[in-house]
């Protein structure tokens, strides 16, 4: 059965979006609304789809079986329940809200309504990523002894400059939010539920450009196999992004997932089960000025279809999200801030 899809929130990401949906062959691209009517009409044209006047238009459609959520971070809870509300499904971009509460409201209208509720979490499917879940699936590693999340890259004056909400608590949240959740989501994916210890925030470089941090470290001890956890992360890399990574000591190996984006294995010692022969991985978003993380929307829009004619599995549901946003309160609500 073919899927069709509308799209809220005309901007960057969408664009992604439609894209894939247009290129897959069991998705249909019927149309978008955003909340600027220039920037609806300009989608419409590029995409030669509909351009909804109203939200309403949009919802009404009854051709939409699915819609896409790709408005700032704290829209996300009032459109995706628009779209659940409306009796269709819906994909929401990370993170699945800015709010835990928000988010189990958009879990319960999904359940009350009987509707799928997907959530973005493209960097799962990065070949690295996939390999280390396997070993642990098949339990080759061992314990784990500890894991290490390093995340260091650059946002600068021009990217906050440009828009009318990344930087806002309201409608941003937080680096955590905005920048570091995908990899905050690979390390719940991989390793479980963890709880806080402590850490620590500054705004160190952003100034008045950001109502919150750029630069963070948090200690973590992670439920289910009482290994130790660490993230250190910056906004502040001179002039470009430096690394994106995961290192994982544990029984039967060192395992370090890093380059940019966790697209690369950059070092392994295993007990004779190195990680050999990955597929390419993508490039990452590009935006001009500055790249974010891998671009895995064409496996989101597969898995999406897949899953609504009952071939896959959800690989993020809406409870990974929740958990998601629930770990990233935890970690401002613990934090002390040293500015």
């Amino acid at each position: 059965m073919n899927i069709n899809f509308g799209i809220i929130g005309c901007g960057y990401i969408a664009n992604r979006h439609a894209q894939h949906i247009q290129a897959h062959p069991e998705a249909n691209l019927v149309g978008g609304f955003d909340i600027v009517p220039a920037t609806t009409q300009a989608f419409a044209e590029k995409h030669n789809v509909t351009a909804f006047a109203t939200l309403e238009d949009l919802l009404n459609d009854e051709q939409i079986d699915i819609v896409s959520v790709c408005t700032p971070n704290g829209a996300h809870y009032q459109a995706g329940m628009r779209v659940l509300e409306a009796r269709k499904h819906a994909l929401i971009e990370k993170p699945m809200t800015i709010c835990k509460e928000h988010c189990e409201d958009l879990i319960k209208t999904a359940l009350d309504y009987n509707r799928e509720l997907f959530v973005v979490k493209q960097n799962r499917f990065n070949p690295p990523v996939q390999a280390v879940k396997e070993l642990m699936l098949d339990k080759k590693l061992g314990q784990v002894y500890s894991v290490m999340v390093n995340c260091f890259w650059n946002r600068n004056e021009q990217y906050y400059l440009r828009s009318d909400w990344k930087g806002t608590k309201k409608l941003d949240g937080g680096t955590l939010f905005t920048q570091y959740s995908h990899f905050l989501d690979v390390v719940y994916y991989l390793f479980g539920d963890f709880e806080i210890i402590n850490g620590i925030t500054k705004n160190a470089n952003h100034g008045s450009l950001i109502d919150f941090e750029d630069s963070g470290n948090f200690i973590f001890r992670f439920k289910k196999s009482n290994a130790l956890g660490s993230l250190s992360y910056t906004t502040s890399c001179y002039q470009q992004n430096m690394e994106g990574s995961i290192t994982i000591f544990a029984e039967n190996a060192t395992i370090k997932i890093g380059g940019k984006y966790l697209n690369t294995i950059d070092y392994q010692k295993t007990n004779n089960f190195d990680i050999t022969d990955l597929p390419s991985s993508g490039p990452a978003n590009n935006y001009g000025y500055y790249e974010g993380s891998m671009s895995n929307h064409d496996k989101v829009i597969h898995n999406v279809v897949q899953a609504l004619n009952g071939r896959e599995k959800i690989m993020t549901n809406a409870y990974d999200g929740l958990k998601v946003v629930e770990l990233i309160e935890n970690m401002y609500a613990v934090a002390q801030r040293i500015d």
